[in-house]
């Protein structure tokens, strides 16, 4: 298959079906992404400050979020700012403001995380004529002897925003954590494991629920975690959405 015929392939299976999937391998061509470029990108996972925010008094979570404004498909960061979500998106950790610590600013002017900020407004946004409010969240989830790691704990869900880009950075010494999908009627739609760096899938928020289940450590004595990233686009300022 041509970059373009995958191209086309990802549009027409986020309109017809409202999610698209996209081996990493595809995507890193596609994007020219070679191992010189990944390497410090996945790297930034490894200083990721503690979510405090977790009502299930869970610490296998850490995170660090950044925002932007991006119009005519040029994106401008905004000041740090919390994240929030109502208990309509997010009944465990919602009506907080939650404040994590910001995406380093050599994180966001790596050149794999420009072109993937470009490759989201791209399918996103094609015609590059929306106004978005744009968040970028780093997740590491840990499995750790005695809890195990809950990339959704709050089950499966909508984030409450547009469209949803989430993409595996890397997987530690881990099993499961089987992404599924499922309509906004309950009707389960299918699951995939995002196992290799750059799997990735967007997402109509508007008709799509998913959800990921818990990883459990393959070693118990060895560290073990899931790493990604998640990139929502709401085309105007969050007022309870986002990812949770």
């Amino acid at each position: 298959m041509s970059d373009t015929d995958c191209l086309t392939t990802i549009d027409q299976a986020l309109e017809q079906d409202g999610y698209a999937r996209l081996a990493g391998a595809d995507l890193l061509r596609l994007l020219d992404i070679g191992a010189a470029d990944w390497a410090p990108f996945a790297r930034s996972w490894d200083d990721l400050g503690p979510d405090l925010f977790m009502a299930d008094g869970g610490r296998y979570r850490r995170r660090r979020h950044a925002t932007f404004h991006c119009a005519a498909g040029q994106f401008s960061r905004q000041p740090h700012q919390p994240h929030y979500q109502s208990r309509d998106y997010n009944p465990l950790n919602g009506d907080v403001q939650r404040w994590f610590d910001p995406v380093e600013d050599a994180t966001i002017a790596l050149p794999v995380t420009r072109a993937l900020l470009a490759f989201c407004v791209g399918h996103f946004d094609p015609a590059s004529s929306g106004d978005w409010h744009v968040e970028m969240h780093q997740f590491r989830i840990e499995a750790k002897p005695g809890e195990l790691g809950r990339p959704t704990p709050e089950g499966m869900h909508r984030d409450g925003v547009d469209r949803v880009f989430v993409m595996l950075v890397e997987r530690r010494n881990v099993r499961e954590g089987v992404t599924r999908i499922g309509g906004a009627d309950g009707t389960p739609m299918g699951e995939f494991t995002l196992a290799r760096p750059g799997d990735a899938m967007l997402i109509d928020d508007h008709r799509i629920f998913h959800g990921v289940t818990e990883i459990h450590a393959v070693d118990p004595n060895q560290p073990a975690w899931r790493d990604a990233l998640v990139i929502t686009f709401q085309s105007s300022p969050a007022r309870g959405g986002g990812i949770a």
